[in-house]
């Protein structure tokens, strides 16, 4: 017996590595890394300590390539209207009255809780007063690509714009290899709300800090046709001529995309963030995810935050994309469940400059597991695992989650902080929204 390991065996193990379903399968982690992975005539090693998966799948932890933690604060507010007027009558606002070092910690802490206790073990966040939202990720045990906001007015936490790319930076610096499981990063808002300067100034900064760069681009028609009115080009030409678009640099939403902005990405490198839950409410559009993956795109999805979405549950979003992309293209065959159960584990982990460490259950990679309960009435017979993940499950299925080998959820329960507490403390804030 090797002291230190786990032994997760007896369930549907679906690596990610293939498409292949090990039934009957295991998972060795030792050290906080996939130590081995066993088919079902495998000799299994003793271990110190074994976890039972029959009926479960055991896979790798979801990753969510794009959320604002904090914004679970305004999940409800408001709904059922446009982007612009959701920003600017009701979202802003809100931000610039309750936004401070404590609500972020407290709404960041709330969606921490809600992802894991759905089988999201990684996050690629970008909020204001990030370093709270550090603090968060590391109290619940989650992994996170965690940026801080760039925008050229005053924000929370930055009210002098002039120094957005010098705060930005100064949370990377403070935040570089501080905790394993943190990684900083970098963010503008958009193409609109930051100015030339500020754009170039920002990616710079993260070229310096070996940093990833994310920004939200063509989200909306009425962006994209006012930029092409100004400048007489796409977000993307502008980005491109700014020396932006590069394997560093994450892109957000992508809804509104020509052929020639999508070879354009393509020859790049940059990696794109696919947010139908979000995209499809605020009625923006759709990403043709399935074009940019054809074309070499790394494409990850992401919830988006609740204030838009509601909800951080990233099954449900792997059942929207495959069913909105069938739909859209009128194919069937569009989007199969492997493609977006990629895209929520080991395309997503690319897409977040994360893939060579997360995503897969390879050895050596860090071992961030999920397990799946199989054994409900809404996922009888189980003829196919990986069908059922995309198309029947929700993130109440899953039972155990483990982040670089430590177990944080076990049978349904977060064993890192009390749930309860946390919701008591959002439940506070929101009072004093009036």
């Amino acid at each position: 017996m090797t002291r230190g390991t786990t032994l997760i065996k007896g369930g549907w193990v679906i690596p990610m590595t293939d498409r292949e379903v090990y039934e009957g399968g295991a998972v060795l982690v030792k050290d906080g890394v996939v130590g081995a992975v066993f088919r079902a005539e495998d000799e299994l090693p003793e271990a110190e300590t074994v976890v039972d998966a029959a009926g479960c799948v055991v896979m790798p932890g979801l990753v969510n390539t794009h959320c604002h933690s904090p914004m679970s604060l305004f999940r409800g507010l408001a709904d059922d209207m446009p982007l612009a007027s959701w920003l600017n009558e009701y979202i802003f606002p809100a931000e610039a009255a309750h936004i401070n070092p404590e609500t972020v910690r407290a709404g960041a802490l709330l969606s921490c809780v809600e992802m894991l206790l759905s089988g999201t073990t990684t996050v690629c966040d970008g909020y204001f007063y990030e370093g709270e939202v550090a603090e968060a990720v590391v109290e619940t045990g989650m992994r996170g690509v965690l940026a801080h906001g760039v925008i050229d007015f005053p924000a929370p936490g930055v009210p002098d714009p002039s120094e957005n790319v010098e705060k930005a930076a100064a949370f990377v610096e403070a935040w570089k290899d501080r905790w394993p499981l943190v990684t900083p990063s970098i963010f503008c808002h958009t193409p609109y709300t930051c100015s030339e300067k500020t754009l170039s100034a920002a990616k710079e900064a993260c070229r310096r800090l070996g940093v990833l760069f994310q920004i939200h681009v063509a989200e909306t028609e009425d962006e994209v046709q006012r930029l092409k009115e100004e400048r007489g080009i796409s977000p993307y030409r502008l980005l491109d001529d700014l020396h932006i678009l590069d394997e560093g640099t994450l892109l957000i939403h992508n809804v509104w995309m020509s052929n020639g902005d999508m070879d354009l990405v393509a020859r790049s490198g940059a990696t794109a963030s696919h947010n139908p839950g979000s995209n499809t409410k605020l009625a923006s559009g759709l990403c043709p995810a399935s074009a940019l993956m054809e074309k070499g795109i790394h494409v990850g999805l992401g919830t988006d935050g609740a204030a838009s979405n509601n909800n951080l549950d990233l099954f449900g979003d792997m059942q929207l994309t495959a069913k909105l992309h069938k739909a859209y293209s009128l194919d069937p065959v569009a989007m199969d469940a492997w493609t977006v159960l990629e895209m929520a584990t080991l395309e997503g982990a690319k897409a977040i400059g994360l893939g060579g460490s997360i995503g897969s259950l390879l050895p050596g990679k860090r071992a961030d597991i999920i397990l799946v309960d199989m054994n409900k009435p809404h996922l009888t017979p189980t003829h196919n695992p990986v069908s059922h993940l995309v198309y029947a499950a929700t993130g109440a299925d899953v039972r155990d989650v483990f982040v670089e080998g430590r177990q944080v959820v076990k049978e349904g329960r977060l064993l890192t902080v009390d749930v309860g507490s946390v919701m008591a403390e959002v439940n506070r804030i929101a009072a004093s929204m009036g």
